[in-house]
């Protein structure tokens, strides 16, 4: 079976008007509790696919593009920052009636969810029932950036941003999935299309803030996901060259050593790079705390 274009993923998304911005999500409603899906840096809702209909077989979904993502409105300039966007998934959920949910997450998604969680925490907020993480940089000491992603973050990242196409972009892109798994050249170019869809390629450098953030905010995040009382769990790739082997390693070592799945040759895109593995693993992280 061929991927969906983004055509097809798209075309029954719903916009919602957030601040003057139009955001664009998918939900899938039936009579299952909600689950909230956020996704990574640079892609958008569209990385969910290949496991979206297992995923509504147990769960009404939530995915959006998040603000500078996707199909989403990409203002430029815009101070972007992990806070709106915890702001924008919460408005969101409003919106839709969405008062407590389960929450998976992959890489910037996880540091939205780790404000999410904090936020729950301090008694408001969101009412999330369990949080499953994927491949993300949740600890600043244990995260490795690309090359790329260190010049965006420097002070010529403005020009990097400029300078940024097709080939540069599909070059480092596909540097971070397993041996095994690595995209096609159409794959590819179709999360070129995604990223660069109303010039979003153009504002990397001011979305890539996020790992300062990170840094700024160490204690607040990191201390969420140790004081969260719900079921937390960790799905993970070991191959990934930015949050990979040691990210588990400091996992286990600060948080907990329990409701971790790694995948020895997956890289940075579990979802995508091993979609029956991470539903496996998520059926089982689930069943351990029905």
């Amino acid at each position: 079976m061929n991927n969906p274009t983004l055509e097809d993923w798209y075309q029954d998304a719903s916009t919602f008007d957030w601040k003057g911005y139009q955001i664009v999500y998918k939900i899938h409603e039936n009579e299952n509790p909600w689950l909230l899906l956020i996704h990574g840096f640079p892609t958008a809702s569209y990385d969910w696919f290949k496991i979206w209909k297992p995923l509504s077989e147990q769960f009404s979904l939530i995915a959006m593009d998040m603000l500078g993502f996707g199909y989403s409105d990409k203002p430029n300039p815009y101070p972007y920052s992990i806070m709106q966007q915890a702001n924008l998934v919460e408005d969101l959920t409003k919106h839709i009636n969405v008062k407590e949910c389960h929450l998976l997450a992959h890489d910037y998604g996880d540091t939205v969810a780790q404000e999410l969680i904090a936020r729950h925490t301090d008694g408001n907020g969101l009412d999330l029932k369990t949080v499953c993480l994927l491949n993300g940089g949740i600890f600043p000491e244990s995260h490795h950036p690309l090359p790329i992603q260190k010049m965006l973050m420097s002070p010529i990242g403005f020009l990097l941003s400029k300078l940024l196409n097709q080939k540069k972009f599909e070059k480092s892109f596909g540097r971070i999935f397993g041996p095994d798994t690595m995209l096609t050249k159409e794959e590819l170019r179709t999360y070129w299309q995604l990223v660069s869809k109303n010039n979003g390629h153009r504002i990397a450098h001011l979305i890539i803030k996020y790992m300062g953030e990170r840094v700024q905010n160490r204690e607040r995040w990191v201390g969420a996901l140790q004081q969260f009382k719900q079921p937390l769990g960790l799905i993970n790739g070991l191959v990934d060259p930015i949050s990979g082997q040691v990210m588990v390693e400091r996992y286990s070592e600060i948080i907990s050593s329990e409701n971790i799945w790694t995948m020895d040759r997956i890289g940075h895109y579990p979802q995508v790079e091993a979609p029956d593995e991470v539903m496996k693993y998520y059926r089982e992280f689930l069943g351990c705390h029905s």
